[in-house]
């Protein structure tokens, strides 16, 4: 089948990429030449695993084409993918422009029936705007469907390859049936596809989204809870996890949600329920849950240290929101680096991947380790903010001769209390005692 994406951001290339990989026509298009360029030499602006092989691979093999011409891309297809940005509006709404304009140039290009894709996360609704801008700019006959992505960011590949689940959104029984032939060979081990009304399939990606943010702010609760009454939430987790109607899934306390689709799906589905006068309560206070736990670390240091950390120096292991990714969007280390250093710190930080981007966020303002002992140089504490596998099972010794003071504050709870207290650290988690 021929197919165009537009949009090469987390959730477009890994889209385009993986119908390439199984035998379809691919076309990507991104109005930034520059990076059209990067990717047809093979690069990738993005850290996902499994994604630059792909992407090469079936470049190579004529399969996955990019350009920056978007109406050649549609004339030429059957079915179009919209995958832009819908970035947080300043009332907490998905900003939508980009998935219009997309919508209307898309209309402008076409030259017979199309199948339309919305597959960036959009509000309840969308599909039918999108069908009324088209239908202004073009008579060309066109479906527009719901399609949204379940992809997890560090495991996208995988997720898209062998899907859960295939949430197809359409009032169109022709459109319906190109969709599910699309992704029939995702779907051989028997996962679902599930075709309903477009404003069900658009509900879904919140609903699914909103579930889970959940489950982690309840979690920090539980954790915080825990440490008022000097329980162990490991134990309190791993006891609830056995019972089936719970399961064991995104029960890690920690300092709280980040990346491109918690924090801004959470925010819309509050502003979209409160567009219909209805307040949703939980999700409020998930969200103020959330923002108090990013405050975690901080809260600990200046118990520690008073409120001043002039002079100090703070060691930082993990930049971005989750490990497997260099995204820091809505990431937990940057309102924590913020706040060491409006509190006179010296921050020597540390991420496998995520340097480039947190230039952008921090610039010259703290020092960026060449690797995680390098970063405990003359440190006063560190702080585990990403639990990246390589800093699970790390040289204690090797860490305790790097630092000023052994102090160690454990965002993530990656390691045991009772081992690293062994080594002669001050440690500090959460939720255990």
């Amino acid at each position: 089948m021929k197919i165009a994406v537009i949009g090469t951001g987390y959730v477009g290339l890994v889209v385009g990429a993986c119908f390439a990989e199984t035998g379809n026509d691919v076309v990507c298009v991104d109005k930034d030449a520059a990076k059209v360029r990067m990717l047809k030499r093979g690069k990738i602006p993005i850290y996902e695993p499994g994604l630059e092989e792909i992407v090469r691979s079936n470049h190579a093999k004529h399969r996955l084409h990019f350009t920056t011409t978007l109406a050649d891309a549609v004339r030429k297809s059957e079915v179009i993918f919209i995958a832009v940005g819908t970035p947080t509006a300043e009332d907490g709404s998905a900003d939508l422009q980009h998935v219009l304009a997309a919508a209307r140039e898309v209309a402008r290009s076409m030259n017979g029936y199309k199948v339309i894709v919305d597959k960036s996360t959009v509000p309840v609704g969308t599909a039918a705007l999108v069908t009324a801008t088209m239908a202004k700019e073009t008579t060309h006959a066109f479906s527009v469907v719901s399609n949204p992505e379940f992809l997890k960011q560090g495991a996208a590949v995988d997720d898209f390859l062998k899907p859960d689940r295939v949430v197809i959104g359409s009032d169109d029984k022709r459109a319906a049936d190109i969709m599910i032939d699309l992704y029939r060979p995702f779907t051989r081990t028997g996962a679902p596809i599930m075709v309903m009304d477009t404003a069900s399939a658009e509900m879904c990606k919140y609903a699914a989204n909103a579930m889970l943010a959940t489950r982690i702010s309840f979690m920090n609760e539980i954790a915080n809870v825990c440490e008022l009454y000097g329980a162990d939430v490991d134990k309190v987790r791993q006891a609830i996890a056995t019972d089936k109607r719970i399961g064991p899934a995104f029960l890690f306390p920690g300092i709280g949600y980040g990346g491109s689709c918690f924090p801004k799906d959470v925010k819309a589905i509050v502003k979209f329920s409160a567009d219909k006068k209805y307040s949703f309560r939980i999700l409020e206070a998930v969200e103020a849950v959330n923002a108090r736990q990013k405050q975690r670390l901080l809260t600990k240091l200046d118990k520690h240290f008073g409120k001043s950390l002039k002079g100090k120096t703070i060691a930082v292991w993990g930049l971005s929101f989750k490990p497997r990714t260099d995204d820091m969007r809505e990431a937990p280390a940057v309102p924590l680096i913020n706040g060491l250093l409006e509190r006179g710190a010296k921050v020597r930080a540390f991420d496998p991947e995520a340097r480039d981007m947190a230039k952008m966020f921090f610039g010259k303002k703290i020092h960026y380790a060449a690797n995680a002992y390098d970063a405990l140089t003359g440190a006063d504490a560190l702080l585990i903010v990403t639990e990246w596998n390589e800093f699970r099972e790390p040289d204690f010794f090797r860490m305790k001769r790097a630092m000023k003071t052994p102090v160690v504050f454990d965002g993530r709870n990656i390691y045991d209390p009772e081992q690293i207290r062994g080594f002669g650290f001050t440690y500090s988690s959460i939720g255990r005692p």
